[in-house]
């Protein structure tokens, strides 16, 4: 029965320390062995089995990218400003073994040697440029680390800087900097405001005077042209009025013409004597001498006859006196 137990004891410490002895190592992740207080060797990936008693995993070092936010540190600019500045560090573990063995505590060393790093590069910037020269600088702190760092098997990939704090007074001065700055920029904004409301205000004032003459001008335009049609309607209505009249005249002159013709031709028809004709004549003559011409010259044709009237005239003057005497 003891046999079985010692048999059961020896089992269970040999299950013990084979499962003691073999490592599984993750992703991401290497074991540094020491084989009696020395190195043999590093693990990586996979599945592995030490000696027992003998081996021991000295280290799990992690191999992805770390980030370690430092604390603000003091430094000095050029011009003998004081301002803290805190800075972000990503690294990452190139050889396990270099870690383990090349620093002790190799995460203090990385946040001294940044400190020290940092002063030395805001030391040659003034408090302006230190403002405004944040990837400058964390360009050469982060040569100067991965350079620094290598021995240790680390692999600095980028160094920020994440606040930069100056001190109260000059936060005081810049932020009424930064005031007088927007103060200034706004009466400029207005100034230009307001040179741009008066240059429109003009265009406008311009384009309204030059539209108000162009439409006056249109105006005349069209009150002449309305005027030369009304004189060239008035014109041409008088015109019309004039060739009526002559038209008229020239009507009543051709029915007087025909009037004489139908009466010349009327008087031929009734084969009227000479003597009809010779008081035809002295009619016309009389008619003519109506005028105011001072000279009147009588045909040959007619004195007959114009002595005869005369006769008759004189007859007549005779007979009337008679008459009333015998009333």
């Amino acid at each position: 029965m003891v046999s079985i137990i010692l048999i059961l004891i020896v089992i269970a410490i040999v299950g013990l320390v084979v499962a003691t002895s073999i490592r599984i190592v993750p992703q991401a992740e290497a074991y540094v062995v020491e084989r009696l207080g020395a190195y043999m060797e590093t693990w990586e990936v996979g599945f592995h089995v030490k000696v027992p008693f003998m081996d021991k995993v000295a280290a799990y070092v992690p191999l992805r990218e770390q980030v370690e936010d430092f604390p603000p540190q003091p430094v000095i600019t050029k011009d003998n400003v004081t301002m803290k500045i805190d800075t972000v560090v990503y690294y990452q573990i190139t050889d396990p073994k270099l870690f383990c063995y090349g620093v002790d505590n190799p995460i203090k060393a990385i946040e001294n040697l940044t400190a020290t790093t940092l002063r030395n590069i805001i030391g040659d910037l003034e408090l302006d440029e230190t403002l405004t020269s944040r990837e400058t600088i964390n360009t050469k702190m982060r040569a100067a680390l991965d350079e620094a760092t290598d021995p240790w098997g680390i692999k600095v990939n980028r160094v920020e800087l994440k606040n930069i704090i100056p001190p109260e007074e000059i936060q005081d001065a810049m932020e009424r900097q930064m005031k007088a700055e927007r103060e200034r920029r706004e009466a400029i904004l207005r100034a230009e405001g307001e040179k741009k409301s008066a240059v429109l205000r003009a265009e406008g004032n311009k384009e309204s005077l030059v539209l108000q003459a162009e439409a006056e001008k249109e105006a005349a335009i069209l009150r002449a042209e309305a005027t030369k049609e009304k004189e060239i309607k008035e014109a041409e209505g008088h015109a019309e009025a004039i060739r009526a009249t002559k038209k008229a005249e020239a009507d009543g002159i051709k029915f007087v013409k025909a009037a004489e013709a139908e009466g010349i031709k009327s008087i031929k028809n009734a084969e009227a004597d000479d003597t009809v004709i010779r008081l035809k004549s002295l009619d016309a003559f009389a008619k003519a001498a109506d005028g105011k011409a001072t000279k009147i010259i009588i045909p040959s044709e007619i004195q007959g006859v114009a002595g005869l009237v005369s006769s008759v005239t004189e007859i007549a003057k005779d007979v009337k006196p008679t008459t009333k005497a015998n009333k």
